[in-house]
């Protein structure tokens, strides 16, 4: 992949003149000087998705520049790369083929030469099969009982995008309980335990590498737990299951090599729901549902790879989002899912994003002197109007943001989704265009006869708006539509990372932090003190935790 100087691009110098000429212009001016701007900044996607980013502090003109700059980097070529197996993980050497885990097309993807959709579909024959044992009750647990609850034991990848698409997915669920363990906190696996009979429960333990510290001791004791209550060692096999692409050591933990469901090296942790790590998600809503999921994500990889940059919504959302970023320094982005369903959607793309563009050296080793990643963040509409809208109207940070909601409910209790779909249209409107002083004046009838009263009061009323918003309207949240989505998202971040000349599929800063937990946890468990390793805050704590566990 051609690494190139973003600074040094002739569109990045042309987009830094324009935003010289734009950066005032006010999105009610933008609207007023163009009757058609929703239609030409909007695109329907296969009649199911209304992506809408009119509302932007953008012109044609700014458009077709941003454009230029996805060419001028060379955007499509870099996507014929991944597509096609290429190593563009390069600081670990591998490729990044989460497309093929949702090839429902079945084209060869080839991998040092050897198409690897074989590969792909014996494992989702394997999960397709064993998910409907499980479901329609065949599968017993070691004292001839039927599952009643699966616990997924994971962290990060393996459990954020899993948990997202179950909880997102929930109209779809059929009898079986789904819990989900991340955190090393005892808490989490001892609340879930609480929940759950031995005899009627799951465990599957989903750890690429099988090593995760957090994964591999909330297993070990999940183990424990569970052989507390039944007694023999040889029950492991009715009720603990690894998603590894690491067999040595699943096996080496006592999980039965029928019960590995292999994923591979070129699937990113953060990627990874598509592939076994996803069997969590099939056993809540059915294997059919789950090759749906997998249909909307095909879909908008077709969509990604063979349609031109001006119609490619990825790579638009890509570029808008690299705007504000870069030009008008917007540190955040939101992501508001007017779905409780989606409630952990802003999370999942939290990490999804910042995992993967957090980074500030670019492909060449060489710092970078532009933003990169921005901060992701979010919660369910109306939920979020309460607790930090105020910052966004009137606060002196611009935070773009996504607006996502479904036109059709899953629960159309009277009037509540009209409300929620009003308050939807409501924000972005006045995000964009503002209330005036003229508008208070208008309504402000109590006001009319107390002009002091009245002055003193409008400067804290008034809305500047121009604050930019995508609007993205879903006829409905179903498997195929989150599967579009999902991958479209995921998309925009590969494209963003691309751009800015980054290694968006490595997560050294990760690596780095557990190394330095193990460090400190071996120190502390062997009570050594030894100052030499620790700045003087690290040992202060580590003394004052010693005070009180020592007693």
């Amino acid at each position: 992949m051609k690494n190139i100087n973003l600074i040094e691009t002739k569109s990045w110098k042309d987009l830094k003149s324009h935003f010289e000429e734009i950066k005032n212009i006010h999105l009610k001016d933008l609207f007023l000087s163009d009757l058609n701007r929703f239609k030409k900044f909007s695109i329907l996607f296969k009649n199911e998705i209304l992506i809408d980013f009119s509302k932007n502090r953008i012109t044609e003109k700014t458009l077709t520049l941003l454009l230029n700059l996805a060419k001028e980097m060379n955007v499509k070529s870099a996507i014929k790369l991944m597509f096609s197996g290429s190593k563009i993980n390069q600081t670990e050497n591998r490729s990044v083929l989460h497309i093929a885990l949702r090839n429902r097309s079945n084209f060869p993807i080839l991998l040092n030469g050897s198409d690897i959709m074989l590969e792909v579909n014996n494992v989702l024959k394997k999960m397709k099969n064993f998910s409907e044992l499980v479901i329609n009750g065949t599968w017993k647990g070691y004292t001839g009982k039927s599952i009643s609850d699966i616990v997924n034991i994971g962290i990060g990848g393996s459990d954020l995008g899993p948990y997202m698409v179950t909880e997102a997915l929930r109209p779809y669920k059929n009898h079986l309980n789904i819990h989900y363990v991340s955190n090393i906190d005892g808490t989490h696996l001892s609340e879930v335990l609480k929940k759950i009979n031995p005899e009627t429960t799951l465990f599957l333990i989903a750890s690429k590498t099988f090593t995760t510290d957090e994964t591999i001791t909330n297993a070990n004791s999940a183990k424990f737990w569970f052989l507390k209550h039944s007694k023999k060692k040889d029950t492991l096999d009715k009720h603990f299951f690894a998603l590894s692409a690491n067999i040595k050591n699943a096996l080496n933990f006592g999980i039965n090599i029928k019960n590995i469901f292999l994923f591979w090296d070129w699937v990113g942790g953060r990627f990874s729901l598509w592939s076994s790590a996803g069997l969590s998600i099939i056993l809540s809503i059915g294997f059919n549902n789950f090759e749906k999921f997998l249909q909307g994500a095909h879909v908008m990889d077709n969509h990604f790879y063979n349609t031109e940059y001006d119609k490619n919504v990825p790579i638009l959302l890509a570029l808008i989002s690299i705007w504000y970023t870069n030009f008008f320094n917007s540190e955040t982005e939101a992501i508001f899912p007017y779905d409780q369903y989606m409630h952990r959607f802003s999370a999942y793309f939290q990490q999804s994003n910042m995992e993967s563009n957090g980074k500030s050296i670019d492909k060449n080793g060489n710092k970078v002197c532009y933003q990169t990643g921005p901060i992701i963040w979010g919660e369910p509409g109306t939920n979020g109007q309460h607790a930090f809208f105020q910052l966004i109207h009137q606060g002196t940070k611009l935070i773009p943001s996504d607006f996502i909601i479904p036109i059709i409910s899953h629960n159309d209790l009277d009037n509540h989704h009209l409300k929620l779909i009003s308050n939807f249209l409501a924000q972005t409107q006045v995000l964009a265009f503002g209330k005036s002083k003229n508008s208070f004046l208008k309504e402000s009838v109590l006001f009319k006869k107390d002009e002091d009263k009245l002055n003193k009061i409008l400067p804290f009323k008034i809305c500047e708006g121009n604050k930019p918003t995508n609007s993205i309207l879903l006829r409905k949240i179903t498997p195929y539509n989150l599967g579009i989505l999902i991958a479209l998202y995921e998309h925009k971040i590969f494209v963003q990372g691309h751009i800015l000349n980054i290694f968006s599929f490595d997560q050294w800063g990760v690596e780095i932090g557990k190394k330095a937990a193990k460090s400190i946890y071996k120190n502390i468990n062997e009570k050594t003190k030894n100052s030499k390793f620790y700045d003087s805050s690290t040992q202060g704590l580590i003394d004052f935790y010693n005070f009180f566990t020592n007693k």
